[in-house]
């Protein structure tokens, strides 16, 4: 490979990989120096030029002149040195062309681990920096790959190459390479490997995300996304505020013939969404947190623990509780309230009873299990 063809193939890789040519030519630079020492005894006094715009790539081992060479790697004999240049004396330096294909095959070996790694670390950067600016954002990605055995596809973000698992990938059918999907980057993690950005699409943020940018009040500040909890897949309660009195927070967030709650619900493929108005009185939050069912009374701990029971009519108790519990279970992530569910009739345990919510729910699901069958 000549000049130009190094200069060249460090350009197809910086386009390929987002690795600068300047970051490549120092990473080479590194590992001559390096099998410079190890061919020439320990001499790393080399001097390297490399110049992409030029063409030129020259490396010089730097000995000092000397009468008699006691040590050949470091040192060079006078008359020698007249032979490369005239003007040397004894004491001063000279450079001496060297070409790379005279090292020998272990300072070559070394040679290419150093590059190795340097293309590791610069990849490890490469990542940080396309993610950097991605976080907590949801960003369109490229499907590279899709294996049929794992059900993971691996995506392309920019530059970079993320891995999304079949675990996330909510709201998607069908996946195969070069469709245009919409994850949310949760963050970076170090891994064995070097860093990995977190990509999802089953964090509540993602739906969060979602409506701003479906929803521009949202996006304007002038509504709020107080909370979000979610069972990704199925379901997800977001409670909205607006210090506007005139602006209604859930019907923006929903729009003319429920458009934009629509949008999100496609992307998610389906999952349902309930929409609440936040309230600062925990007793309407609660109530509105529990919807679709209707609630007779919210009675909150009188210690100041973010306890509450709460009343249903007896016909809206499994409608309050939901499937396997998840109505009232993403109510309380969404509030952050323990709720007890009581049935108005009272028959489903009395006040004194301490008895954990979700349990309960379980619970009511298997009886009303039972009497169907």
């Amino acid at each position: 490979m000549n000049n130009k063809e190094l200069f060249l193939a460090l350009k197809a890789f910086e386009v390929e990989k987002g690795i600068s040519t300047d970051y490549m030519i120092e990473q080479i630079s590194k590992a001559i120096v390096i099998a410079c020492k190890n061919t020439y005894g320990g001499n790393e006094n080399v001097r390297i030029l490399m110049d992409p715009e030029k063409n030129t790539f020259d490396v010089r081992l730097v000995k000092t002149v000397v009468e008699n060479v006691e040590n050949p790697n470091f040192e060079i004999s006078l008359e020698d040195a007249k032979q490369k240049k005239k003007r040397a004396e004894i004491g001063s330096e000279i450079e001496i062309s060297l070409d790379p294909k005279q090292f020998g095959r272990i300072a070559v070996q070394t040679a290419r681990s150093v590059i190795r790694q340097g293309i590791r670390d610069g990849e490890k950067g490469q990542v940080i920096q396309e993610f950097k600016s991605k976080i907590q954002e949801v960003v369109t990605a490229v499907v590279e790959k899709f294996d049929i055995v794992s059900g993971s596809a691996v995506i392309r973000v920019g530059k970079s190459d993320v891995v999304l698992p079949k675990s996330e990938m909510i709201g998607l059918k069908n996946l195969k390479e070069g469709d245009h999907i919409k994850i949310y980057v949760a963050g970076i993690k170090e891994t064995e490997k070097g860093p990995r950005a977190t990509i999802s699409r089953s964090h509540p943020d993602f739906v969060k995300r979602l409506f701003e940018a479906e929803v521009p009040e949202i996006y304007d500040g002038i509504v709020e996304i107080k909370s979000v909890s979610r069972d990704a897949g199925e379901r997800s309660k977001m409670a909205v505020y607006s210090k506007d009195e005139s602006i209604d927070a859930v019907g923006a967030c929903i729009g003319a013939r429920g458009a934009r709650v629509n949008a999100v619900v496609e992307e998610l493929g389906g999952e349902k969404i309930d929409i609440v108005e936040y309230s600062d009185d925990p007793v309407k939050y609660i109530s509105a947190a529990l919807s679709p069912a209707n609630v007779i009374s919210v009675t909150l701990d009188p210690n100041g623990e973010k306890t509450c029971k709460v009343t249903v009519p007896d016909s809206q108790l499994s409608l309050a509780i939901g499937n396997q519990g998840q109505n009232v279970r993403l109510a309380v992530r969404l509030t952050g309230w323990k709720i007890d569910i009581r049935p108005e009739s009272g028959f489903f345990g009395e006040d004194d009873e301490e008895e954990d919510t979700l349990d309960f729910a379980e619970k009511k699901e298997e009886t009303v299990e039972l009497d169907e069958e």
